[in-house]
């Protein structure tokens, strides 16, 4: 995809669309926003996005995995999206036609919120 005069790159803290088939389980399915946590340097070498999902599934309200990050547009009744920092991915988002979300990045405050329940369950940092 090009923008701006250039090829587009995801890159670290930007939502894109993103088609998780096939799933399993209680695994997303379809399109979904996705939260993009690896550097464009790493996602345009490998081709691959390392992130986390993002849902507007009501339940999340009481997931303590979940990082409520604002109202989502585009539905009929505006709900709540969640980043599901428990579901960290990896896909390929050339072959999965990946391509930016409206939302564009998310804020930093929240990024921040983001990256620090991801390490209370993988404990990196």
């Amino acid at each position: 995809m090009v923008k701006n005069n250039r090829l587009w790159l995801p890159d670290r803290q930007d939502i894109i669309w993103i088609d998780c088939n096939l799933q399993d389980g209680q695994e997303l399915r379809d399109a979904h926003p996705f939260l993009v946590l690896s550097p464009h340097t790493f996602n345009d070498k490998t081709s691959l996005v390392m992130g986390l999902p993002m849902t507007t599934a009501d339940y999340n309200a009481d997931n303590p995995f979940a990082v409520a990050v604002g109202k989502a547009s585009g539905h009929q009744l505006e709900k709540t999206s969640y980043v599901l920092c428990h579901q960290p991915k990896s896909f390929d988002w050339r072959m999965r036609n990946a391509t930016p979300h409206p939302l564009g990045k998310l804020h930093e405050a929240l990024f921040s919120q983001v990256c620090e329940r991801l390490n209370q369950i993988i404990q990196i940092a």
